[in-house]
Formats: C-alpha cells, sequence, structure tokens
C-alpha cells in the first residue's frame, strides 16, 4: 500500500466495510457497508459458474461451482473449470477476492467426491 493514493479501501474483513488511508498509513477511520450488505450479498449468490456483474450500488459478486472429483482416473478438469469462472469475471471487470472451499460426499457408483467452491470477486475501479 504504500505507493497507493489516499482513498476508502477495503479492511479486508470481507463484511464491505471500507478504512481511510492517507497516502502513507492507515487511519481509524472506518465506512461500514450499507445496512443489509452481507444479506444482500448472500441473496445474490448463485448457483453455477454464469459470469454476472454485480447489482447497482454493490461491489461483490459471489458465485459458487461446484467441482468434481474423479473416482478412478486422471483429468477431473477443476483447475480448467476454476480459471475459466476468474477469466470469465475478469473479463467483467473483477478481480477474485476470497475463495472457500466446502467438501461433500459421493453422488453415486463412480461419482467422486464433490468440491464446491465459493468465490467473491470484487469489482475494480
Amino acid at each position: 500500500m504504500a505507493n497507493a493514493p489516499a482513498g476508502w479501501y477495503d479492511d479486508g474483513t470481507g463484511t464491505g466495510a471500507k478504512r481511510w488511508w492517507d497516502g502513507q498509513q492507515w487511519t481509524d477511520q472506518r465506512q461500514e457497508p450499507p445496512a443489509g450488505f452481507v444479506e444482500h450479498v448472500r441473496a445474490e449468490a448463485v448457483a453455477g459458474s454464469n459470469p454476472r456483474p454485480a447489482s447497482a450500488g454493490v461491489s461483490y459478486v459471489v458465485l459458487q461451482v461446484v467441482l468434481k472429483e474423479k473416482l478412478w482416473g486422471t483429468g477431473s478438469g477443476n483447475l480448467t473449470e476454476l480459471e475459466k469462472v476468474i477469466n470469465a469475471q475478469a473479463a467483467l471487470g473483477y478481480r477474485l477476492h476470497t475463495i472457500t472451499t466446502a467438501a461433500s460426499g459421493s453422488k453415486g457408483m463412480g461419482g467422486g467426491d464433490r468440491i464446491q467452491a465459493t468465490m467473491v470477486f470484487e469489482r475494480l475501479s
């Protein structure tokens, strides 16, 4: 941040709050996100990897992608799928802010395990 101009920046908590950078150091000034921000982000989360812009006045988009792990052999395509989603959002002017994963059980014979990747993308100014 040493070379960043003074301004409001995401505070890194994932809540949408911002903190003032005076050009040299962080100050104690904070801006809380609008009321209902977290609920709005949750409501906007969609299953699937379809790229999409954020709603008006919102800086974040949440996408969930279900990845499959093959039971036999190699080449699940998971990294390619993640790369496709990240690049599609980047083309819309977003960067990956946060990614979390959760594992679930097998979906039948030969189905392998499922991994759900939840990605939060932040609009670039």
